[in-house]
């Protein structure tokens, strides 16, 4: 089991788990993260030299992920990294953004030249470059990222799942197993991601910590929300990929009653998914027509908060939502499901209200509520304002993400150097 000096980034802290076997013999332990003070220190000479990071997905083409790999490629230090990116399969606008920023992209095409083609171009490409230290993100790219690196001979492999845990079925938990024989550390975007992680690899439990996403809040433009904010229609926004784990069927559901209370309410739902379709058919069905508008993918999500009364989410599953930061950032009270990374976001009763996943009247009473509470909008937006600047910042993110990779690189260059001393001596 790999185990390296604390460093200023979030390191575990031990909890309870099932009793099994570790490799002294003791009952084994798991892993929470809580911050540490830094113990690492980078020499002049080394700084000279830019660590080469590669960044491997399944794609860059839209998502929440691709959008942290763009503020990666603009905000990391290139006196300490120089960072490229490789996409298993679709390359999309964040690629063209990542290139702007002048960062080498590489698309494999996976679906179109297959995994044994894929795989050997990753290799290929990690051995030309000299990559010191892959970072590979969510569990599909990670099983192929960590056999690829272990092929070309990167030294140092670690992980970031961006959701919660390494995936639903056993095929996702066996393939983050293996992946993580020859990773050093996994990332959970949250508290909840972290000890989900460690629950589904308990071997690689002290291997995992916790790093929030983050988001630019400079981007967002506080404005204090007022009684009369939304409009005279009472207006929500909800911004999500629309795809079955945000479970926007239960939303709609919960609009037929909020609207029997409110007949002023109307919900902007923005975003697009493969759920599109059937969802506007749903919304016509629940006689919705006026009360739900699909504005599908815009590029002035920002703008379109700043308008909202609240903010709505009905996910079933979330690791840190970075749409969730985005309304916080401008004002917004929130309501949303109590699951994954969202009550680390989401303070019940201070900044929005929280309620189970997949509960429509529940959902409901919850946004009735939020309309009753007009006077308190104000002090839930200031207090979710400050939370995402405290907890939530992009610069703070990007920091310990560098802080992590060096690290990692430092404690290798011990154990490289303190194995050619032996050798030699």
């Amino acid at each position: 089991m790999v185990t390296l000096e604390p460093f200023t980034v979030t390191t575990p802290r031990t909890v309870a788990c099932a009793p099994m076997p570790s490799q002294s013999g003791d009952r084994c332990e798991c892993t929470q993260p809580q911050s540490t003070t830094s113990a690492f220190h980078v020499t002049a000479s080394e700084a000279r030299q830019p660590n080469r990071i590669c960044h491997v997905s399944m794609s860059l083409a839209t998502g929440g992920l691709e959008r942290l790999l763009v503020e990666l490629s603009r905000r990391h230090d290139r006196s300490r990294s120089q960072m490229r990116f490789v996409a298993l399969g679709d390359l999309g606008a964040p690629a063209d953004e990542i290139r702007a920023a002048g960062c080498d992209v590489l698309g494999l095409n996976l679906e179109r030249v297959g995994k044994f083609t894929t795989l050997r171009r990753l290799v290929r490409h990690l051995r030309e470059h000299s990559v010191d230290l892959v970072h590979t993100h969510n569990t599909y790219a990670h099983f192929y990222g960590a056999l690829a690196a272990r092929m070309a001979g990167v030294p140092v492999v670690m992980n970031t799942q961006h959701g919660r845990g390494c995936g639903p079925t056993w095929r996702h938990r066996l393939q983050f197993r293996i992946a993580n024989l020859g990773t050093r550390r996994i990332v959970g975007v949250s508290d909840d991601s972290a000890a989900l992680c460690q629950r589904e690899d308990r071997w690689a439990a002290r291997r995992v910590i916790r790093i929030w996403n983050g988001i630019d809040v400079d981007r967002f433009d506080f404005q204090e929300r007022t009684p009369d904010s939304g409009g005279p229609m009472l207006t929500a926004i909800s911004v999500a990929r629309l795809s079955p784990e945000k479970d926007f069927a239960t939303l709609l559901h919960a609009i037929t009653e909020v609207v029997q209370s409110f007949p002023e309410f109307r919900l902007q739902i923005v975003g697009n998914g493969t759920e599109r379709d059937g969802l506007q058919r749903l919304a016509d069905q629940l006689g919705l027509a006026q009360h739900v508008s699909f504005l599908g993918e815009r590029h002035d999500v920002a703008a379109l908060l700043k308008k909202a009364a609240f903010f709505v989410s009905s996910s079933r599953t979330e690791g840190v939502s970075l749409t969730l930061l985005e309304a916080a950032a401008v004002g917004l009270p929130i309501v949303t499901t109590s699951v994954g990374g969202n009550p680390e976001v989401v303070e019940d009763g201070r900044t929005g209200f929280l309620v189970p996943p997949q509960q429509p009247s529940t959902l409901a009473r919850a946004i009735i509520r939020m309309c009753h509470s007009r006077d308190h909008w104000a002090e839930m937006g200031r207090n979710g304002r400050r939370r995402v600047e405290k907890h939530f910042e992009i610069g703070r993110m990007v920091r310990e993400y560098e802080a992590l990779y060096e690290q990692l690189l430092s404690r290798q260059k011990s154990v490289v150097a303190s194995s050619y001393g032996e050798t030699v001596g």
